[in-house]
């Protein structure tokens, strides 16, 4: 191993050597430390970076690190900071004096940024650790460079101060990302080169997309995986079991910026609108469910999702609200009836709404040999999946319909749904079952018809 350096490559590839070395090796290259050499590496950043946490080359306005959850892109952002602050002393300037740190609010740039686990204090050597000054919101280093904290809640508090380097956290997340980003440009005005560093888990937001579009943008890129030494083992096998191979998956786990399809009937854009944390009162709820074709393992989903509704007053007040997507892959005809019969219990809904174009009576009686009582209405489809679609589309776009947290699965066939047809692998049982229920709550009159947004 070559000499420890802050920048020749064989500090760049150090921890990958050391984890592939002999022991015999490590003994050795500890031995050929200083004292100083040795107090110095747990700080030495660049020695136990991975690739795409590491400052890319050239002149570059805006480095965007974009990677999945958990892929060290705190980390990176805290150590860029450093980087800029601090000179070869403790109480040397650094390249950088002024640095604005923004995130969605104050209190995550303070528990993340600064206070986190892979925050700016967390991995500050202790002779140039910052000083947090709370009732400021900044932290002041040893050699006199200060960080401002800001909210992109709050875009118009960047008016006035001034920077030579910013670090912005999940920019993809912010609510007003366009004005805060715009004036945290106009505020990068110190020094000869501002720069600004985005760590983000990508979203397809116009803000973000600009900024990647940009000529003075570099990016690196990381999934999930490539920080799994890190990581929980069980989190890394739950998520991957879950997500992987889905919409969300790819956004979430593989750090990919995942854009709508073109003429989607729903956006992220639209089901982020759509979301709450507070159920509303209702006085429905309907648990509707699409059958698999065939009862073996590889076999497509059987759709099975709960949908409440508040259907007092007039038709064109009623309000929606999708509380759990139920659906199992791979069940038996009765495995899947027992699934959707306790969806049903779990809510106390009224009825079960099932497609039988496959089954026939068959489904009922599926349903009926674990329940013989349960309130039961039959749909059959006559009309392609994205008509169907289409009128449920709209009462979105109205924004009468809301979504629970955690429909991750569903929500990736919605985006998947376009004006053309179906756009994903395999069948949207999960998006057929959810249009089942929101046409019997919604969109089919009184006394039973075809449905139609303009009746209501």
């Amino acid at each position: 191993m070559g000499p420890l350096t802050s920048t020749g490559p064989a500090l760049k590839s150090g921890a990958a050597w050391l984890a592939s070395a002999t022991p015999e090796e490590v003994d050795e290259f500890l031995g050929g430390l200083s004292q100083n050499a040795l107090l110095s590496l747990p700080w030495l950043f660049e020695f136990w970076a991975l690739p795409h946490q590491l400052p890319p080359r050239g002149d570059w306005k805006t480095w965007v690190i974009m990677g999945g959850r958990g892929a060290g892109k705190t980390r990176a952002g805290s150590e860029w900071v450093r980087a800029q602050v601090e000179g070869p002393g403790p109480g040397d300037p650094g390249r950088s004096k002024r640095v604005a740190l923004v995130g969605e609010t104050v209190d995550q740039v303070r528990e993340v940024m600064v206070m986190g686990e892979s925050g700016i204090l967390a991995c500050s050597p202790p002779d140039r650790k910052p000083e947090w000054q709370a009732t400021r919101q900044q932290l002041v280093w040893p050699n006199g460079a200060v960080a401002q904290v800001f909210s992109a809640h709050e875009p118009e508090a960047m008016r006035g101060p001034q920077f030579d380097a910013a670090w912005a956290d999940e920019l993809g997340k912010w609510k007003k990302g366009a004005e805060a980003w715009d004036q945290l440009q106009f505020a990068l005005r110190l020094g000869k080169n501002p720069q600004a560093v985005v760590t983000t888990t990508p979203r397809n937001v116009g803000v973000l997309k600009a900024i990647l579009k940009n000529p003075s943008t570099v990016i690196t890129h990381a999934p999930t995986e490539a920080n799994r030494a890190y990581l929980a083992e069980s989190f890394l096998a739950e998520v991957q079991a879950r997500y992987g191979g889905t919409r969300i998956g790819r956004q979430e786990l593989e750090g990919v910026l995942v854009e709508d399809e073109e003429g989607a009937l729903w956006t992220q854009t639209m089901l982020e609108r759509a979301r709450l944390d507070t159920l509303p009162v209702f006085n429905r709820v309907v648990v509707a469910v699409d059958p698999p074709v065939t009862s073996m393992k590889t076999s497509d989903e059987c759709g099975i999702v709960v949908v409440a509704a508040d259907t007092r007053g007039e038709p064109k007040d009623w309000r929606a609200v999708v509380l759990e997507d139920a659906s199992v892959k791979g069940a038996t005809p009765e495995g899947w009836a027992r699934a959707a019969l306790a969806a049903m219990e779990r809510h106390g809904a009224d009825r079960l709404v099932a497609e039988v174009n496959q089954g026939g009576d068959l489904v009922e009686r599926l349903v009926r040999m674990v329940d013989p009582l349960v309130p039961f209405r039959a749909v059959h489809a006559t009309r392609s999946k994205m008509l169907r679609a289409e009128p449920v589309a709209a009462l979105y776009e109205q924004g009468r319909v809301a979504h629970v947290r955690g429909l991750q699965a569903l929500e990736e066939q919605m985006c998947r749904m376009t004006a053309t047809g179906w756009q994903g692998a395999g069948s949207p049982d999960r998006l057929d079952a959810l249009v089942w229920a929101l046409t019997d709550l919604m969109l089919v009159p009184l006394h039973g018809g075809r449905p139609s947004v303009r009746s209501l």
